[in-house]
């Protein structure tokens, strides 16, 4: 498109900024640019104890204030938390230098839509809108965008769904199930999606795209959970337990499963499954197979 910034393809950005730094995706990214030779800046709340000062500013997205003074001159910017608070704040963090944004949104955006839990539908439609003003923004002053949806994001001992999964395994040595558990799921790794980005970012032909990226194997809800067993080192015991008795008993999980549903045992039944051959083609996406490691202690 005549006019347009071109995204540079020969050597990494100079100055990027990662919002969600800490996040499951942004702590690896803050890793993987320095590697390339990046000069990199974080920005989370709560930046770690022992982080360079002169590297990370601590912010909340909610309340950004006069931060806009103290961002440095950036040409790239990341966004690893949540898309709807990073699109509300795009004025205060983008100033003229910017030329690339890769943001990360997620594959529920799609499938969870018609949802029967009512704040999945929201933040379903949250992602929606985040994706459509952050794009917006960006094509008002011609800003190279990139934007990711991964699916279930995983890192052993950090996230909120295995390792909560482990944690239950470790403490009960079993797992219910809801059903036979036959639902196809695509559990995807923190440090794959922040290689993706810095990838991504460096590609002229991934600008403008939406892309999902789900993990590297497709298999069945039970094998997932069975997948943890081995991880967590404890031989599989699986209970099957039928729908209907699990929707009446899903109070119960949820003292154990903070934010249990019954819609979770609903959607153990069903396929959550992403197309990625369009970032196999662009950009070389092969992420790793789910074999989780939770032998430490979680």
């Amino acid at each position: 498109m005549e006019g347009k910034k071109k995204v540079q393809a020969t050597m990494p950005y100079e100055n990027a900024l990662i919002v969600g730094a800490t996040s499951l995706v942004g702590r690896f990214l803050m890793e993987e640019l320095s590697a390339q030779g990046s000069t990199v800046f974080g920005l989370c709340r709560t930046p770690p104890e022992n982080a360079a000062h002169d590297k990370w500013i601590a912010a909340d997205l909610q309340d950004l204030g006069g931060l806009s003074n103290e961002i440095p001159p950036i040409t790239t910017i990341y966004s690893t938390g949540p898309l709807h608070l990073f699109a509300e704040s795009l004025e205060v963090l983008v100033k003229n230098e910017v030329t690339r944004i890769v943001a990360f949104s997620s594959t529920s955006a799609a499938s969870k839509q018609q949802s029967e839990v009512e704040h999945e539908r929201a933040a379903a439609q949250q992602f929606i809108e985040g994706e459509q003003r952050l794009i917006e923004f960006c094509e008002q002053r011609d800003i190279a965008w990139t934007i990711l949806r991964p699916t279930l994001v995983y890192v052993e001992g950090l996230d909120k769904n295995l390792t909560r999964i482990a944690h239950f395994i470790r403490r009960f040595h079993f797992f219910p199930l809801a059903g036979k558990g036959k639902g196809l799921r695509q559990p995807v790794h923190g440090t794959d999606l922040a290689k993706a980005a810095a990838k991504v970012a460096r590609i002229p032909r991934a600008a403008r795209k939406i892309y999902n990226v789900p993990g590297g194997e497709t298999l069945s809800y039970a094998e997932m959970v069975g997948r943890v067993f081995d991880g967590v080192g404890l031989p599989r015991r699986v209970i099957s337990v039928p729908i209907p008795v699990w929707k009446l008993a899903f109070s119960a999980a949820a003292l154990f499963l903070p934010g249990a549903t019954s819609a979770m045992g609903t959607r153990m039944s069903e396929d959550l499954v992403f197309d990625s051959s369009d970032a196999a083609r662009d950009f070389g996406w092969l992420p790793r197979d789910f074999h989780p490691t939770f032998i430490a202690k979680t």
